[in-house]
């Protein structure tokens, strides 16, 4: 059939999809295969991911509602129509993770002696602790703030805890104002676990934060009684605003607004189930907030606190192995660049080790062949190795050069730190292109060496789809690719030269750049292979990334999908084309990968008449990458290793039986389970066949 669906009814709604993607991060803490205390990591991962989807996904409906911006999204949803579809799901998916955590995590844990006694369980020796507990660490830095004229409602900061506190009776002064409000310090930890001795027949004890100061909180008001006690947490709108082109000095611009973020307009109130209905209406009323905004909830307001919790319990029984990334044979005690001149090195993280990135620019400060650096930073970490080593390099007098993304969500407080340290030892640090964030991650080093009896530069590159972080680096899986190939280390420094200095782009050879070539690139990719199917020859694409949602090249696959061209897509987020519809997508299959670690990779595949061309890519096919991000997109030119990134990065996946999820062409998520044959665990099989077994 020929039939197209009206324009429409082609797309899914983004917020919806990440809804959807959450609901199957939370299946990982439902799944009873997987490690308990593992399990309660995921719980924290949804609340993590529902914080940053509030302050930036949520934030910004509301602000289209408020300006009156009635222009719906690509599946020609009204903002006000997604919103109310967004609160209906993120109240259902909220109510299910609390009912995950006290029904079945919690009490698995509390039969492996892991518990979390509440206040009316407490022992006499329990109480008397956390009693001393409070009068020492807690009453010290607690600050009551009685609501009256003279005390106005207080500015609550970003997700902080709080408690709203109902009061009777007058106090020294007679103020009678009948509530108060207590915000709870932000360097005290969330759960305090108790002294082994005094866990009981439980091995750890743990108690919350909001649970000692809920039993202790007459103590801030003598002689007055407290009729109620409600800890309360707000989500504020955290999308930085700077308008780029009326500033003369980025850097300068984001140290003003960083302070604001954390007094942001208010998007969610969340409330103890247990919170007096008077209370909620005057916590509506503060924060200029509705019923829909408000989320009442059975336990901490903040589970993703909890995350404290594994780290804090040595039971290797209820986590994942413990694993040592390999390496690749090449790298085995060779010298980098002499391997380099011979062969491409591809790194397959975290299943391989990140020390050889780290090793190449730590070897590149260190050699005094080495005459510059150049490295984007665009997340790196608060306390980076990589970042040290280029500051280092700086000092010992290489030209070092770091294009830093002060614009990187949540990350440009560390990068700010970062730049003004790089700054200080004399390396040039560039803030990328106004407009748009440098989000390439590549490094580029320049060597004098001996070549056929006289001195030449050589020039040496890493490329990536994931960032120069050593942490991430060991949870995300990515690619890295480590070349001398002349030809792709001319097109990075062509892109340096663009984000350092003015001028037109030049040609590149091999790679595609954001927001130049990529996306044209990307849909003349697609019409080939529709080309090759409307002419009766084998088309295949095969592509995997974090999120889907550019209109025009769901469009293109739609259209190769009508032509007749296989299709797999792997997107681990969300994802706005619809598989499998008839006179659509019949030959689009989609599926989303959810496991021990976070599917970053981004993998072209296009079989090209038999060429199989393999890209690797900084980039996800949405708009910002493609049109307002510096994003970069490089092949595999090693016949071996792309033959590898088939194999690891793309057929294992597709394999996948156990931790993959089939989309259909609603928007709907089923999992796969193994039936008869082999249970297939593309993440355990490269654990097994590129890590080193401990």
């Amino acid at each position: 059939m020929n039939r197209r669906l009206s324009i429409p009814a082609q797309f899914l709604n983004r917020e919806l999809g990440f809804l959807a993607f959450n609901r199957r991060v939370l299946a990982q803490a439902a799944d009873d295969t997987v490690p308990l205390l593992e399990r309660l990591r995921f719980i924290t991962i949804v609340s993590s991911n529902l914080d940053e989807y509030f302050e930036i996904r949520v934030a910004g409906l509301k602000e289209q509602i408020k300006l009156g911006l009635p222009e719906p999204g690509p599946d020609g949803r009204a903002p006000t129509e997604v919103f109310d579809a967004v609160s209906r799901e993120a109240h259902a998916l909220v109510a299910e993770q609390y009912q995950l955590l006290n029904q079945t995590v919690l009490p698995a844990l509390a039969a492996e002696g892991i518990v979390f006694p509440k206040r009316e369980d407490w022992s006499a020796a329990q109480r008397q602790w956390i009693r001393d507990y409070f009068f020492r660490e807690l009453l010290p830095v607690l600050t009551p703030i009685g609501l009256d004229p003279a005390h106005p409602f207080p500015r609550v900061f970003n997700k902080s805890l709080n408690f709203a506190v109902e009061l009777a009776g007058p106090d020294a002064f007679g103020r009678n104002s009948g509530a108060a409000i207590v915000q709870a310090p932000r360097a005290l930890p969330r759960v305090i676990r108790l002294p082994q001795a005094l866990a009981g027949e439980a091995q750890y004890a743990f108690v919350f934060l909001s649970s000692i100061l809920h039993a202790h909180m007459g103590e801030l008001f003598a002689g007055m009684n407290v009729e109620g006690c409600y800890q309360f947490r707000v989500t504020r709108n955290s999308d930085l605003f700077v308008e780029e082109e009326e500033i003369k000095n980025l850097h300068t611009a984001l140290q003003g607004e960083l302070f604001h973020r954390h007094f942001g307009d208010a998007v969610r109130l969340e409330v103890a189930d247990n919170c007096s209905q008077r209370m909620v209406e005057f916590l509506l009323q503060q924060f200029s907030l509705r019923d829909a905004d408000l989320y009442r909830v059975d336990g901490p307001v903040n589970l993703y606190r909890l995350r404290e919790v594994p780290d804090q319990v040595a039971r290797p029984d209820l986590k994942y192995p413990p694993f040592q990334p390999g390496l690749p044979a090449a790298l085995d005690g060779g010298d980098l660049f002499e391997v380099l001149k011979k062969q491409d090195v591809l790194l397959h993280h975290p299943f391989q080790s990140f020390l050889p990135v780290i090793d190449f620019i730590r070897t590149t400060a260190n050699d005094p062949n080495v005459l510059a650096i150049k490295q984007t930073v665009y997340r790196t970490g608060t306390d980076s190795e990589l970042m040290e080593i280029l500051v280092e390099a700086a000092r010992k007098g290489k030209e070092v050069t770091v294009v830093v993304e002060l614009m990187a969500r949540f990350d440009e407080e560390a990068n700010l730190n970062w730049a003004a340290r790089l700054e200080e030892v004399g390396a040039h640090v560039i803030y990328g292109v106004v407009g748009h964030k440098t989000h390439a991650k590549m490094a580029l080093v320049v060597r004098r060496e001996e070549h056929d009896k006289k001195k030449v530069l050589k020039r040496y590159v890493h490329l990536a789809t994931g960032n120069y972080h050593p942490r991430t680096a060991r949870q995300y899986t990515d690619f890295g690719l480590l070349t001398a190939n002349e030809e792709m280390c001319a097109d990075v420094a062509e892109v340096f030269k663009q984000l350092t200095g003015l001028g037109r782009a030049g040609k590149m050879r091999h790679v595609w750049q954001s927001p130049f070539t990529l996306h044209k690139r990307i849909v003349a990719a697609i019409r080939n292979e529709a080309a090759q199917a409307a002419d009766g020859k084998p088309a295949r694409i095969i592509a995997k990334m974090n999120a889907l949602l550019e209109p025009q090249i769901i469009e293109e696959l739609y259209a190769a999908s009508a032509a007749g061209a296989k299709i797999d897509l792997m997107v681990r987020g969300v994802c706005a084309l619809k598989p499998g519809v008839e006179g659509l997508s019949e030959n689009i299959r989609v599926r989303s990968v959810i496991g021990r670690f976070l599917e970053h990779t981004r993998i072209f595949y296009f079989h090209a008449g038999g060429a199989e061309n393999v890209y690797l890519a900084s980039a996800d096919w949405m708009d910002r990458n493609f049109f307002r991000r510096i994003e970069l997109c490089f092949p595999v030119l090693d016949a071996a290793l792309k033959r590898r990134v088939i194999r690891e990065g793309l057929q294992a996946y597709l394999d996948d039986n156990c931790q993959a999820w089939v989309m259909n062409g609603e928007g709907g998520y089923e999992r796969l389970k193994p039936r008869r044959g082999r249970r297939r665990s593309a993440q355990e099989e490269l654990l097994f066949t590129l890590g080193i077994p401990t």
